[in-house]
Order: structure tokens, then C-alpha cells, then sequence
């Protein structure tokens, strides 16, 4: 175990790039599986989902009037 916290500490050192590319490509997939949680547990809530279609009202539909091309 001490050998490969060395490799990983000599990493970090002589190769940051590398190191914290690394770091940052294994945090990625981790907060999939962190995040959620604790957004439920601080009180977020998912927003209303917007309309598909359009309401249509419940009444017979009038003829429209006074907007004829002829």
C-alpha cells in the first residue's frame, strides 16, 4: 500500500497534468451517484414539466367571424 501511495505521490509531482486529469475523469462518475442524494436531502425538488400539447378548452368551438380574405 505505502508503494503505491509513493507512485501516486511521485505522480503528482513530476506529472500534474496527468495526475489531475486523472483525478478529474474519477470524480465524474462518482458525483452520478453523489450528487442526487444529497440534493433530495437539502430540499430540491424537480421543476414542473413543461406541456406537450396544448390545452384545449371544454366547449363547443364558435365559427370565427369577420377575418375572411374574400
Amino acid at each position: 500500500m505505502s508503494a503505491i501511495y509513493r507512485a501516486i505521490q511521485r505522480t503528482a509531482h513530476e506529472q500534474p497534468v496527468i495526475f489531475y486529469s486523472l483525478v478529474i475523469g474519477f470524480t465524474g462518475p462518482a458525483l452520478v451517484f453523489a450528487v442526487p442524494p444529497i440534493r433530495k436531502r437539502m430540499g430540491w425538488q424537480p421543476v414542473e414539466r413543461i406541456p406537450q400539447t396544448f390545452p384545449v378548452p371544454n366547449r363547443p368551438r364558435r365559427a370565427v367571424a369577420g377575418f375572411e380574405d374574400a
